[in-house]
């Protein structure tokens, strides 16, 4: 257990201001960059994929996309401390921009299903890399005081995807050409490429030994997800369970590798500790894949709201970006806050995670016909904002806590670290998603009885993990 005095910065963090003075404003640009392109693909893909199936086909895949995604975004983050070592800041986040352009270039370009999800496993590769290079150097490129605000600055980029990405993927998917959303990254890329070699450049780190990949616990990791994507295809139920079953099975196998490995027996993935919820690094990671988890509902908005409520590309696009509005908002609002209210924002934010989820199981399924829609699509973006806000409000606080309860010597394992068990609750949510709205009825019988199905039983279902998170910090947080 930990004390509340032991769950924040001791300190009141720095201001604005100091994160964005001098030279510190630059490289605060040049981390958060490759979050900011990694967080607009997510929102573009998100708006053109309802448009990209109608197109190319491929129903029965639709959470692929991001199931794929993301298990290729957990091993770039897993390599990630490898290639910062070997290849150093510059090196390191000019590869992962590189395999990402060649994974949207691919997207682009392609003539089915398959070939999409081929490029968005090259795109979640580079994906993974940036996001966990820009965790990975916040402790190495700032002082401690402003580790907060660097960490609610990184996470509020999700704020110019919501922006940006909906933009983007509905105006050409309104267009009829959403291929177009991927070659606009193009330029995006050029220009973090020009700054993280400007900067990043600068700094001259000593060359250090690569420290080696814990190969088979990534493995296990991504067998895991992989299993219950795949039970989500059969449309019977002894082999959809059969899917579930195996993927705990490989998960609860990774994290018995990684504990046997830890305290120097073997290659970890996680730093010592790390795998027991009772501890507070443990219990953190648990609260950050949990809260993910939850959020992975995402996926499935735009088309829910297409197909129910008849709304365009481009309004679906933005209604759908309000969850990480709120993400963003609810971040970057309570970066400043320290002591007893930090403590409460940490305890408060699922909470209210699971309550907007349960909100969005009885509204989106409702007859559009019956309903004023201004109404309906305000109570859809208040709740879509309280899923995301509920997870910003701690946010940085969890994040910083990571960061100053990490074994010593293990704080760059620990950061990356954060990466990887956020993408695997992402991976294991869209999995999920998946097999809960293809049981549901999403492809049978479809259409709109299918979707509402669907919707009901998805947001409900996985209300249930916010409110594990929830128990978790009271429990923590005392």
């Amino acid at each position: 257990m930990t004390s509340s005095s032991s769950s924040t910065v001791s300190h009141a963090p720095a201001s604005w201001g100091q994160l964005f003075c001098g030279r510190n404003g630059w490289l605060a640009l040049a981390l958060t960059g490759g979050v900011a392109l990694h967080a607009i693909n997510v929102h573009i893909v998100t708006t053109v994929l309802p448009s990209v199936v109608a197109d190319i086909g491929g129903l029965d895949w639709y959470a692929w996309s991001t199931t794929l995604f993301v298990v290729a975004s957990i091993i770039g983050a897993a390599l990630s401390v490898r290639f910062l070592a070997a290849l150093g800041p510059r090196g390191a986040y000019l590869l992962a921009l590189a395999l990402f352009v060649v994974g949207s270039v691919a997207c682009a370009g392609a003539p089915s299903m398959a070939w999409m999800l081929a490029g968005r496993s090259v795109q979640g590769l580079g994906g993974g890399m940036l996001a966990a290079l820009s965790y990975a150097l916040i402790r190495v490129v700032f002082e401690p005081l402003l580790w907060p605000r660097a960490v609610a600055l990184v996470s509020g980029m999700w704020g110019v995807a919501t922006l940006c990405g909906p933009a983007v993927g509905g105006l050409f998917a309104q267009a009829g050409h959403w291929r177009w959303a991927f070659w606009a990254l193009l330029p995006v890329a050029a220009w973090q490429a020009f700054l993280v070699s400007w900067q990043l450049g600068r700094n001259k780190a000593q060359k250090q030994e690569a420290p080696k990949v814990a190969s088979l616990q990534i493995g296990l990791l991504a067998a895991s997800v992989l299993a219950v994507a795949g039970g989500s295809l059969s449309t019977q139920l002894l082999w959809q369970g059969l899917g579930v079953v195996l993927g705990l099975g490989l998960g609860t196998a990774a994290i018995a590798v990684d504990r046997h490995n830890q305290g120097g027996r073997g290659v970890s993935l996680l730093p010592d500790g790390a795998t027991y919820t009772g501890t507070a690094l443990g219990g953190i990671y648990a609260c950050v894949a949990l809260l993910l988890l939850g959020t992975t509902t995402e996926i499935f908005v735009p088309y829910f709201l297409q197909t129910l409520h008849g709304l365009s590309p481009l309004a679906a696009g933005y209604l759908t970006a309000a969850m990480a509005a709120g993400w963003s908002a609810g971040s970057l609002l309570s970066s400043g806050r320290s002591g007893a209210m930090a403590v409460a924002l940490q305890r408060v934010g699922p909470m209210l995670c699971t309550v907007s989820l349960l909100a969005l199981g009885l509204l989106i399924p409702l007859d559009a016909a019956a309903w004023p829609a201004a109404l309906l699509l305000s109570l859809f973006a208040l709740a879509l904002a309280g899923v995301g806000a509920g997870v910003g409000m701690g946010w940085p606080h969890l994040l910083t806590r990571v960061l100053t309860v990490a074994p010593k010597g293990q704080e760059d394992m620990a950061s990356a670290a954060i990466t990887t068990v956020q993408l695997y609750g992402m991976a294991i949510g869209a999995a999920l998603a998946g097999l809960v709205a293809n049981m549901a009825g999403l492809t049978q019988p479809g259409g709109v009885a299918g979707a509402q199905s669907a919707a009901a039983w998805l947001f409900v279902l996985f209300a249930l993990a916010p409110a594990y998170a929830a128990w978790l910090l009271h429990r923590q947080l005392k």
